[in-house]
């Protein structure tokens, strides 16, 4: 083991978990697109663009170069854009170590083929899933680079990889736990973002704690009933990586989620909100995705088909909320 990790994402989930590797010990190259960004991130110590006025620890640099982040790094960590990931790894696939492992923190679900990203990994790579492995929990970036306490479920089939990359993490403001559960930890990341942008609306509208309240447990529902279809365990969306996540995500306004989700609420249409955002909002890109894996696997998800008439048909927030609250009564547990 080299102890040396590559993160390829210069964003802000990205730099904020290098800054994590880094205090616990490891050295950490970042990969960055932009030669000015990685830069000033190597010149200054700090990442301008995202996190300003915060140092870096001294273990951390960047470059553009792909096969200089990835060489001889034990774990690779990928933070990029959901929908970009298949085409990044065409690329850099033949520059990882064969026996490394690679981490996705990503939180979407691939539009068209509606693959989990550790699905498109190994599609694209070819690993297995003893080198696959997952980051997902209650993990606002803000907070992290600022060393708040923080809680986390780092997800790999094997589970000695899985305690690999907990010891490869834990810091004493970052305490990572460890799961096999690698799909229940994915789909809670991705289908959260979806409720999320719901709860947010619910915001922006003025709408009550009762309604948001509301959208977060049903939304829960929703996430275990897919998961469950799905072959996950439902005690793991039940945890850190599924109502974990989605608490943080649906009621922090440092969630970019709830911020979008309000833009919609107070009225702004969906291209004022990107503009308005500057970052990919997965939930965004991913809710069409998640509806359609809820249809292949037969299970309803009304508050996500919900999310899907407002961003990407363009429905009225107050109509669809009307719609959704208009539906036929029935058992909470169904």
């Amino acid at each position: 083991m080299t102890g040396r990790v590559a993160v390829f994402s210069t964003g802000s989930w990205g730099t904020a978990f290098a800054m994590v590797l880094a205090d616990a010990g490891r050295e950490v190259t970042l990969w960055g697109r932009r030669a000015e960004l990685v830069d000033a991130i190597n010149a200054t110590g700090t990442n301008p663009d995202y996190f300003p006025g915060i140092a870096l620890p001294g273990g951390i640099k960047a470059t553009t170069d792909a096969a200089e982040a990835a060489r001889g790094a034990e774990f690779v960590v990928l933070a990029t854009p959901a929908q970009v990931l298949r085409a990044h790894l065409a690329a850099w696939t033949p520059l990882f170590e064969p026996d490394a492992v690679l981490v996705s923190l990503m939180k979407g679900v691939e539009l068209g083929t509606a693959m989990l990203m550790s699905q498109v990994i190994a599609e694209a790579t070819g690993a297995g899933p003893e080198r696959i492995a997952v980051v997902s929990g209650p993990n606002l970036a803000p907070e992290i680079v600022r060393r708040q306490p923080a809680a986390s479920v780092v997800a790999c089939a094997d589970r000695v990889v899985a305690e690999r990359l907990q010891r490869a993490c834990r810091t004493g403001y970052f305490r990572p736990y460890t799961s096999t559960d690698v799909i229940g930890c994915e789909l809670g990341g991705a289908v959260k973002n979806v409720i999320g942008l719901a709860v947010g609306i619910a915001a922006g509208m003025g709408l009550g704690d009762n309604a948001k309240a509301a959208l977060i447990t049903r939304g829960l529902a929703e996430t275990t009933r897919l998961g469950a279809a799905m072959g996950a365990d439902p005690l793991t969306l039940a945890g850190l990586a599924g109502m974990g996540d989605l608490v943080a995500t649906g009621s922090s306004t440092l969630s970019r989620t709830h911020r979008f989700g309000s833009s919609l609420g107070r009225g702004m249409t969906v291209a004022e909100a990107v503009a308005a955002a500057k970052q990919t909002t997965e939930g965004v890109a991913s809710c069409g995705a998640v509806l359609e894996l809820g249809r292949r696997h037969g299970v309803d998800l009304p508050i996500t088909e919900t999310v899907v008439g407002i961003v990407r048909d363009g429905r009225d927030p107050k109509a669809a909320v009307q719609a959704l609250m208009s539906r036929p009564a029935g058992p909470e547990r169904c």
